[in-house]
Parts: C-alpha cells; sequence; structure tokens
C-alpha cells in the first residue's frame, strides 16, 4: 500500500500549549496531535506540519495541518466520522478535531496557504470567563483614529518594525489584504487578513495600534514607525490570550477540497 497524506481541520485553546510546534520540555499541540495519530497508526511514527505557528497561549479557531503516513491505516476501515471521534477521544479537550481527508502527497497545509486570518479580542469589564481568551482593557478606545491607522498596513510591505528578531535567512515582506478595528458587545475585535506574517506581528501591530487609540502615539508616528523596520520603535505586544488563528484560505488550489470526505 502505498503513502498517504490526510489534511486534518482543528481549532485549539491555546492557554495550556507552549504553541503549536514541538519543542523540548514544552507541551504543545503538534506533540498532542501527532501521539493521538501514531495511537491510531498502531505505534508507527507519523509526519505530522502545520499550516504555521502559533505562540504561547495563542488559540486558533481554524487550523490545518497535514499528516503523512508510510500505509494508509483507514483505507477499508474506518470512515472520517470514526476517525475524528477516534481522536478527539485520545486529545485534551482544549484541542477539537472538526475533520480530516485524503489529499494528493504534493499539497502542502502551509506552502499552499494563499491567506490567513486573525482576530485580536478586548474586554472592557473584568469576566472570569473572558481571561483565557481576551485581553481585559478598561479604557475607551479611539476607533475611527486606530482604522486610519490599520488602513496604513494594507499591501505589500516590510513589517520588521513588529517582528521577533528572525535567525536565518528570511523575509519581512507581507501583503496585508484586510485590517479593521469593530466595536463588540462587550469590548473590541481586531481583524487582520495577509498572505503571511512575521513573529509576533499581530499582537505588536496591536499593541501599537492600541497606544494610537489612547492617544499615546499619533497617525503620523504610526508612519514614522513603519518606516523604520526598527521594532524598538513599535510598541509594546499586546497579551497573547486575545489572540486567534482564524481562517485559512487555499484559493489557488482547488485540489484542496476543505469539505472533501473520505
Amino acid at each position: 500500500m502505498s503513502a498517504q497524506r490526510y489534511f486534518i481541520k482543528l481549532s485549539y485553546k491555546g492557554t495550556d500549549f507552549f504553541g503549536w510546534q514541538i519543542q523540548p520540555y514544552a507541551i504543545t499541540v503538534q506533540e498532542k496531535l501527532k501521539d493521538a495519530l501514531e495511537k491510531l497508526n498502531r505505534g508507527k511514527e507519523v509526519k505530522l506540519t502545520g499550516c504555521g505557528r502559533t505562540d504561547t497561549g495563542v488559540h486558533a479557531s481554524a487550523f490545518y495541518a497535514h499528516v503523512d503516513f508510510e500505509e494508509d491505516p483507514f483505507k477499508g476501515f474506518m470512515d472520517k466520522d470514526t476517525i475524528v471521534h477516534k481522536l478527539n477521544c485520545m486529545l485534551p479537550a482544549s484541542i477539537a478535531i472538526q475533520n480530516i481527508f485524503p489529499v494528493y502527497t504534493d499539497v502542502h497545509s502551509r506552502f499552499h496557504a494563499t491567506s490567513r486570518t486573525y482576530h485580536y479580542f478586548i474586554h472592557q469589564d473584568k469576566n472570569p470567563f473572558q481571561a483565557d481568551t481576551s485581553w481585559y482593557l478598561r479604557k475607551d478606545l479611539d476607533l475611527p483614529l486606530m482604522n486610519e491607522a490599520a488602513q496604513l498596513l494594507i499591501g505589500e510591505k516590510n513589517f520588521n518594525c513588529f517582528s521577533k528578531p528572525i535567525t536565518g535567512k528570511s523575509t519581512f515582506i507581507c501583503d496585508v489584504h484586510f485590517a479593521e478595528w469593530t466595536e463588540t458587545e462587550n469590548g473590541y475585535q481586531f481583524t487582520i487578513k495577509a498572505n503571511r506574517f512575521v513573529r509576533n506581528m499581530v499582537r505588536a501591530i496591536v499593541g501599537t495600534m492600541i497606544d494610537i487609540g489612547l492617544g499615546k502615539t499619533t497617525l503620523k508616528e504610526f508612519e514614522e514607525i513603519l518606516a523604520s523596520q526598527d521594532r524598538t520603535k513599535a510598541g509594546k505586544s499586546a497579551p497573547a490570550q486575545g489572540l486567534f488563528l482564524a481562517k485559512i484560505e487555499y484559493e489557488n488550489h482547488p485540489e484542496i477540497n476543505l469539505n472533501a470526505k473520505i
């Protein structure tokens, strides 16, 4: 039997994890999912790749990964619903599988993604049930001014000023398609969509824009921060708990059928 690749759609609450990617001496989402897949694969090792990375404490309401099996362990034995159920039974409550489906072996969950959308949530009234999934910030913000700043992010630009240091060869160029602040029932939501993001980019943008909303930074200063390509010029990063990876799109790849059945 030939090798088989599957796409997996999942969501997770990142509070108890040191991000997505496996790392020594730390509990990660990738490690937990890999362990569960290997149990289903009768103890044989699998290769698991995510559509991106999330940092410690960051959540994902939609995340895709692909897994490679040397031999397909499911074909003719289990249907999709059974596989999803078995995986969910083995995983902690903070990780949930929504779908799993076969793809061609050259289809890649990370490199074939055409856009990613993040949401950042802020609540203004202290709420113990939102403490892990939103930033508690009592002060009112100037949303119209923050949205003027958000429009300055649109387009293909160098976002080094909002990035953690990156070792090795990489690029800070991202193409931002959409950025907007909106009011919610008990606070604010920031939505940003781009082809890619550099490390810590969304949290650094949110933290800097909060300074604009509080009158600490002007639009002209925000433009200067963008032009500087200097992280020390931007504001502090917003806390991790308010950030969600919300949507991954594969628009230019019709062979990735996100509604496929096994």
